[in-house]
């Protein structure tokens, strides 16, 4: 079993990964990719993520960071 919850996924996500990764739909990752703070990379008319880019933005994003910059 990994021990980084993601460690299996590649550096980079395309939407159908990011979909699976998050146990999302894959409009539900389009979503996300669309919102103007997410860490989406454009290439060629892909939207993508990098998983490491994902990991920080999940961490700014959970309600913990939010209450210790409440502090």
């Amino acid at each position: 079993m990994p021990r980084e919850p993601f460690e299996a996924l590649p550096d980079v996500l395309n939407a159908s990964q990011l979909a699976e990764a998050l146990h999302l739909s894959r409009s539900g990752a389009y979503n996300l990719l669309n919102q103007a703070d997410f860490p989406t990379l454009h290439v060629g008319g892909k939207k993508l993520v990098m998983k490491q880019a994902l990991m920080d933005w999940m961490q700014r994003h959970t309600n913990a960071s939010i209450h210790e910059k409440e502090q």
